[in-house]
């Protein structure tokens, strides 16, 4: 064990936060806290990394823990360059190095010393600085702090608290504001971490990559779960099963026993005390909390033109740096568009294009005559501390037109989960959830035909992610969405434009993100092959090719043929049973048919890996005799 949190209690005004909560790590845990926003994650682990005291409880650690951490409201010194804001998170190596450097050669803590700087690798400290730097996109290493954007200051916070390699790592939100390539790296990061961590996170994918135990934070107490997210799901369902069979059964026992109780028979028994003691015991008990969901509400869009928006040979360039060229694409009602690629390749400038903002340097961009569009901007615009809940979604008016209907404006608040108390407290005091939750209560009432999200998840819980999936896979408009988040991409998207910064195109896949980057797996795959083919092809020539190589049998050539639908069948399956597990309502709808539904979606992903290596040994053969057949030509 490496650090113990013990019987934790923390309350703010008449929310219990935590309560007696314990919860411990050990060496090499790899720990996912999730929870809904303002159940106290962050606050958790700000106790862990002894930035704040509990009301009460304790937290020990062992002897000498090196602590990293990422705070979600971080803090960089402006007086330093990012370099070294960067070179503060190994604090610890540099002063160990410092006293090596002071001491004689032959001096017994000189030799401690350097065990301990060996053990950190603290001598690889400025290259292990320069690969995070380059592989998060963190910004040139001279430029000053009051110089970068909120995502930059971000990508350098992450590079302070990896670069020393802690025991234990607690990070909150590392993936906010990074870009696919840098999740990647941050999880190849991670999966070969020697030391412990503990992160929040609300990327789902990540999540299933990277840990090898869940707790889930709920109603001020800790549940620990072992395995990865999908792991977590299945277990939680299982747990809530159960815990809804258990009071299913004390209810029936109420209602059996309720009648004798009314009877009050007069003369009670030493038998009959004890069976009344019984009862009220059963009827004192708490029945399981029910987790509410945000009902997202999107007020029904108006019919959209046969032409919703065009984009013809689009093209932009800043100053002396060509975003991209030659973009032509159009967009149809129902369509639900993810738009993907590192930061800084003209995503935002994309949406702004489409939305008039701004000209395109080349091209021209046609909105249709009933295109109504609905933009949610990155910066999830500004709230007035000051202001209510209330005040801040309002408009003037109290009512949201919904449809041919209106809906009380508070009614409609109270489907974000804002209880009346909420409803008039000041933004102020809201947590970083409560106020993601306003602010797309906000926008989304305005309506429209034309949705435009630019990073929608960020500081969304899993709860309120999985309902705004839902409420975009139904909105019967058309969806273009920025996003990092690939479970979010995956369940929600039918095509991707993608940003290539080769050649400065966006180029359109059909499909969801897992999807596009299958199709890149295998063109990569057959871009190599000819190569490796055509060496085997040569070689082969020589030692009689007619013997070592074959053509496809008519039957093969068939099978080949109608692989690609079988992998798409496959494929569509999986994200069908996985969307099932990622249902609010699951556990009450299929509670009872976990095992079977988990034993199909194994049965599923076993099936697609079967798939992929029955293409590859078919195009591998089908290769190869042709490499042979040009080598014989030749």
């Amino acid at each position: 064990m490496i650090i113990n949190a013990s019987e934790l209690a923390v309350r703010y005004n008449d929310q219990v936060v935590l309560d007696k909560a314990t919860l411990a790590l050990c060496e090499g845990d790899r720990v996912g806290l999730v929870g809904r926003n303002g159940c106290g994650k962050s606050t958790f682990l700000k106790i862990l990394a002894g930035e704040l005291a509990p009301d009460s409880g304790t937290v020990s650690r062992r002897r000498e823990l090196v602590l990293g951490y990422l705070p979600q409201a971080f803090e960089l010194d402006h007086t330093l360059n990012v370099q070294d804001n960067i070179r503060q998170g190994a604090t610890h190596v540099l002063e160990l190095i410092r006293q090596f450097e002071a001491l004689p050669a032959d001096s017994t803590r000189h030799a401690e010393l350097e065990q301990r700087i060996l053990a950190l690798d603290g001598w690889n400290l400025d290259l292990r600085i320069q690969t995070a730097m380059s592989h998060l996109n963190a910004p040139a290493g001279s430029r000053q702090i009051d110089s970068l954007s909120g995502g930059e200051k971000r990508r350098v916070a992450l590079c302070r608290a990896i670069v020393s390699r802690p025991d234990l790592l607690i990070l909150d939100e590392p993936t906010n504001h990074l870009d696919p390539e840098s999740i990647d790296w941050v999880a190849d990061f991670l999966r070969s971490y020697p030391g412990s961590f503990l992160m929040v996170t609300h990327d789902r994918n990540f999540l299933d990559t990277v840990t090898n135990r869940m707790v889930e934070l709920a109603n001020g107490v800790f549940y620990s779960y072992d395995g990865n997210y999908t792991d977590y799901l299945l277990a939680k369902a299982e747990r809530q099963a159960t815990e809804e069979l258990v009071e299913r059964k004390r209810q029936s026992f109420l209602r059996r026993e309720l009648d004798w109780v009314r009877r009050g028979p007069q003369a009670r028994t030493t038998k009959s005390k004890s069976r009344l003691d019984r009862y009220y015991e059963i009827e004192g008990q708490k029945p399981p909390e029910q987790e509410l969901d945000v009902e997202l509400v999107i007020p029904p869009p108006p019919p959209l033109a046969n032409r919703v928006l065009e984009l013809a040979e689009v093209g932009m360039t800043l100053g002396e740096r060509t975003l991209f060229r030659g973009l032509s694409f159009q967009f149809a009602a129902g369509m639900k568009i993810g738009v993907v690629g590192r930061n800084g390749v003209g995503k935002t400038t994309l949406l702004r294009l489409i939305m008039s903002e701004m000209p395109p340097t080349e091209g021209v961009v046609r909105l249709g005559g009933l295109t109504k569009i609905n933009y949610v901007d990155q910066s999830r615009l500004q709230l007035h501390d000051e202001k209510s809940v209330f005040d801040e979604a309002s408009d003037g008016t109290e009512y949201v037109i919904f449809g041919d209907d209106k809906l009380s404006l508070r009614g409609y608040l109270k489907r974000f989960l804002f209880t009346d108390d909420r409803i008039n407290t000041q933004v102020k005091n809201l947590s970083g959830g409560e106020r993601s939750r306003l602010l797309l209560a906000r926008i989304l009432k305005n309506g429209g035909n034309f949705l435009i999200l630019d990073e929608p998840t960020n500081d969304l819980d899993l709860p309120t992610l999985r309902v705004l999936e839902e409420a975009l896979i139904n909105y019967p408009g058309c969806v273009l969405v920025v996003s990092h988040d690939r479970y979010f991409l995956d369940r929600v998207c039918t095509g991707m434009l993608v940003f290539n910064e080769t050649n400065q195109t966006v180029v359109y896949n059909v499909g969801n993100y897992s999807d596009y980057l299958e199709r890149v797996r295998r063109e990569t795959a057959a871009a190599s092959q000819p190569a490796s083919t055509d060496e085997t092809a040569r070689k082969s020539v020589d030692d009689s090719p007619a013997a070592k190589t074959r053509k496809l049998t008519w039957n093969e050539e068939r099978e080949l043929e109608g692989m690609e639908g079988k992998i798409l069948a496959a494929e569509t399956e999986i994200a069908r049973l996985e969307a099932l597990f990622a249902r609010p309502d699951f556990h009450r709808e299929y509670g009872a048919k976990i095992k079977e539904i988990n034993d199909e979606l194994a049965a599923a992903k076993a099936q697609l890996t079967a798939h992929f290596a029955r293409w590859e040994e078919l195009e591998g053969i089908r290769h190869a005799f042709l490499a042979a057949k040009n080598g014989q030509r030749g």
